[in-house]
């Protein structure tokens, strides 16, 4: 039986936006088309999708071939995903659950792709960082200055213990850059689809990574001092992991901070 998709601009003005669940939602097709077709070929592929809201994205991975895999807390999107999920029964599956207390730790390499709320893409991306090398690949969206210290560089105003701690562990490129008029409502920020690749080859080994856990929330908590001061390390010290001696934590590199890192057992983090 083929089912008729009301247009989506119909679908949206049947939900109202609730600010307190961060809810802007994407209403232009090729933007959600483009997004879609960032990840590469989606058929047959299993895609996890967060807060699917009205189904915006959700259609285009869907006619793009991939299954979907929406975890979403509003259940006022049930009815509104309904068509979705009649007229692609076997690709779609839909559940209502707080995207927080999903343990996608037991995925199989998951490919997410979504349009995260703002008010917990930062919380989101903490909790995954411990076991990113699982992901096949991220493309998800964040408010642009969120995103902006993801793929920062040192010595840039962005550049911070996020930036650090998730270069560490994945390739980090900006997709696509969005103004407020692609949502409804609007939001007041403008944003940014991000694509996040876990690095496959010398990753580092649990023990490095809470190390540099450990060291970055040290030096980017008084990140205009000396390094040699938040962390209590000489000039020597600092000169082995080719650091300056009068560097600050936004002028070291992701590298500099691994290396830093594995010889943490040569020093004592004050």
């Amino acid at each position: 039986m083929t089912v008729t998709l009301a247009p989506l601009a119909e679908v949206v003005k049947t939900l109202q936006a609730k600010k307190t669940l961060g809810q802007h939602f994407l209403v232009h097709k090729d933007i959600c088309q483009r997004i879609a077709m960032s990840a590469g070929p989606l058929v047959g592929k299993t895609v996890i999708e967060i807060g699917p809201g009205p189904g915006g994205l959700t259609r285009s991975l869907l006619e793009q071939g991939a299954c979907v895999y929406a975890i979403e807390k509003d259940t006022r999107c049930v009815a509104a995903l309904a068509p979705l999920k009649e007229a692609y029964s076997e690709h779609f599956s839909l559940y209502i659950q707080d995207v927080r207390r999903v343990d996608f730790a037991r995925f199989s390499s998951p490919l997410v792709i979504a349009n995260l709320p703002y008010n917990i893409s930062t919380q989101l991306l903490f909790m995954w960082l411990p076991f990113l090398e699982k992901f096949d690949k991220l493309i998800l969206m964040f408010q642009k200055e969120v995103a902006e210290r993801l793929y920062a560089q040192p010595s840039t105003k962005a550049y911070g213990r996020l930036s650090v701690l998730l270069q560490a562990k994945a390739h980090v490129t900006p997709l696509l850059h969005l103004a407020p008029g692609a949502f409804l409502p609007p939001p007041k920020v403008h944003s940014t689809v991000v694509s996040i690749v876990p690095k496959k080859a010398a990753y580092p080994d649990l023990a490095v990574y809470t190390a540099l856990e450990t060291l970055t929330k040290r030096a980017f908590t008084t990140r205009r001092k000396m390094v040699k001061n938040t962390l209590s390390l000489s000039e020597q010290q600092l000169a082995h992991h080719g650091i300056a001696a009068r560097a600050r934590a936004e002028n070291i590199t992701v590298e500099q901070f691994l290396s830093l890192a594995a010889h943490v057992d040569t020093f004592v983090i004050a």
